[in-house]
């Protein structure tokens, strides 16, 4: 199958497009390259034998979706990943993450429909729950109030995609990540990141190797077994098997028009429980510092994936114990180390 992938170079979106093409199918790679490096292209094809069609492209630009899909008339489905991510940037420069993220996704979905294109993955999130109400978190559970502009913007592109499916013959799987962690085995592709890390694991890897002199946790009197906040934490190579699992289903002619899968492994982990797992599996010990909370985090959340294991015929395989050794392996590698 031909399979277009927005923002395909991405971090998730770079594991998804080995998995797919380690399987024969054939993706098309679109990017505007403003946070992703062009030389994962090289990273993939060491990876896979093989270098992906790439496009650079700004799907804020009509006119530029357009010509794409004039070139590759014969898309057999899109994975939708294309997205400005990172939720304190969201808070300052709000505008900014409401223009890009809805504006590429109203661009995608008008070229699809004029071009007879009706199968969609969109990469959606576990932020939609807000701090829920009961755990595990199912499908089913109540949408809150969006802590940040990123996080609404994944829930409004659900509501546009919603009731696009109802308007016209495409057909959409939403996938709710919880947290993607680690990297492909080969060390090739990871987690680019410019600056501080944004998320825990890379924090973590960032202490162990020397680049910072100690970890903060964001408090420590949360109402959880340790008093530190609990995540569903998830194997980057996992997430991108569900995609292609998603797919599948689409190709299948379900009678299903719009679903929605929780992509996790079920457990919630602490902070302080990521921490002595790092530990554990590479035998470094971590220096950190209980420091104040921090405004807007959610205090526990994590997976019900019994719709995902049963209904997608998918589930996370891989151990924590492999998610900290990959990411350590790639924090590595990125020093030039092997």
């Amino acid at each position: 199958m031909k399979i277009l992938v927005t923002g395909g170079i991405g971090y998730i979106g770079s594991h998804t497009v080995v998995e797919l093409m380690n399987l024969g199918h054939i993706p098309i790679i679109i990017d505007n390259l403003v946070n992703s490096d062009i030389e994962v292209l090289d990273r993939i094809e060491k990876i896979t034998g093989k270098r992906p069609i790439f496009e650079k492209v700004e799907m804020c630009n009509f006119d530029e979706m357009h010509r794409l899909f004039e070139k590759y008339p014969d898309i057999d489905a899109v994975i939708h990943f294309a997205a400005l991510l990172l939720v304190e940037e969201s808070v300052e420069e709000p505008l900014i993450y409401y223009y890009n993220n809805l504006t590429s996704t109203i661009n995608l979905l008008q070229c699809m429909a004029e071009f007879n294109i009706n199968k969609i993955v969109f990469s959606s999130s576990c932020t939609v729950y807000g701090e829920p109400d009961n755990l595990p978190v199912d499908e089913f559970a109540p949408i809150k109030p969006a802590m940040s502009p990123y996080g609404n913007t994944k829930k409004i592109c659900e509501d546009i995609l919603t009731d696009t499916v109802k308007a016209t013959d495409i057909r959409c799987i939403m996938l709710r990540y919880f947290n993607p962690i680690g990297a492909h085995e080969t060390a090739l592709i990871g987690e680019f990141q410019d600056g501080p890390p944004h998320h825990l694991i890379p924090y973590i890897t960032e202490t162990a190797f020397g680049k910072r002199e100690k970890l903060r946790i964001f408090g420590n009197d949360y109402n959880t077994p340790d008093g530190t906040c609990l995540r569903d934490y998830i194997h980057v190579v996992d997430i991108a098997i569900a995609h292609i699992a998603a797919i599948e289903r689409m190709m299948k002619n379900t009678d299903k028009n719009i679903e929605v899968f929780n992509l996790g492994t079920g457990i919630g982990y602490s902070v302080l429980d990521m921490v002595n797992a790092f530990e554990t599996a590479t035998g470094i010990k971590i220096n950190y510092e209980i420091v104040p909370r921090r405004a807007g985090d959610v205090e526990a959340v994590y997976a019900d994936t019994h719709r995902a294991n049963t209904e997608l015929n998918w589930k996370a395989e891989r151990t924590l114990e492999e998610m900290m050794r990959s990411a350590w392996k790639w924090e590595k590698a990125l020093a030039g180390e092997k």
